[in-house]
């Protein structure tokens, strides 16, 4: 429960300023715990951010399992996903910088975290290019896909991923974010296809 407030009021206050605004000791004075109490649950400002990147992803795999992505075919449903999240993301820009410099700032100590992030994330992109609600997990996902539809929705990530940091530099805007993950997924399904 300690760890939930905690992980809320970074939320607020990343909405509030984006990265810099998550002191954690501000943290800790608005959640109404000690110091030791939230070091306890996350050693630093990253770790309690990919924390909240965790409960971004899971928000989004609810959503997968109460509305599948529509369109008619993989890459329909692969770009409308696209579409979907990455609008969500932008539409709360200071907190999604500031998940998104934690998730690629490289801290070693945090690197199984942003791992089980991206496996995550590639399942849900599994799920929408598939039509169908959310699995038990990755490991349902893995089971029955197959190797090019797992190496597409892995790549896909990877363009995806970066499409993100480039838009948190101030490099592209959400519009070019979805033009090239369009583009992204039409080439590699395509070439899957032609295969």
């Amino acid at each position: 429960m300690r760890a939930r407030r905690i992980v809320d009021t970074a939320i607020e206050l990343a909405e509030k300023g984006g990265f810099e605004a998550v002191r954690l000791r501000d943290v800790a004075a608005e959640a109404d715990v000690a110091i030791g109490t939230l070091y306890r649950h996350f050693r630093s400002k990253e770790d309690l951010l990919i924390a909240v990147l965790t409960t971004e992803v899971e928000q989004l795999e609810s959503r997968m399992r109460s509305r599948p992505t529509p369109g008619a075919t993989e890459l329909e449903r692969a770009c409308e996903f696209f579409r979907a999240a990455t609008n969500g993301l932008v539409r709360r820009p200071r907190l999604s910088r500031a998940i998104l410099r934690a998730a690629a700032g490289g801290d070693r100590e945090l690197s199984d975290k942003v791992a089980g992030f991206h496996v995550r994330v590639t399942d849900v992109i599994l799920q929408a290019m598939r039509g169908r609600t959310a699995s038990a997990g990755p490991a349902a996902a893995d089971a029955i896909s197959s190797a090019d539809e797992k190496a597409v929705a892995e790549l896909l990530r990877h363009v995806w991923f970066s499409c993100l940091i480039a838009w948190g530099g101030g490099l592209m805007n959400p519009d070019q974010v979805n033009a090239q993950m369009t583009v992204a997924a039409a080439i590699l399904m395509r070439g899957v296809a032609q295969r």
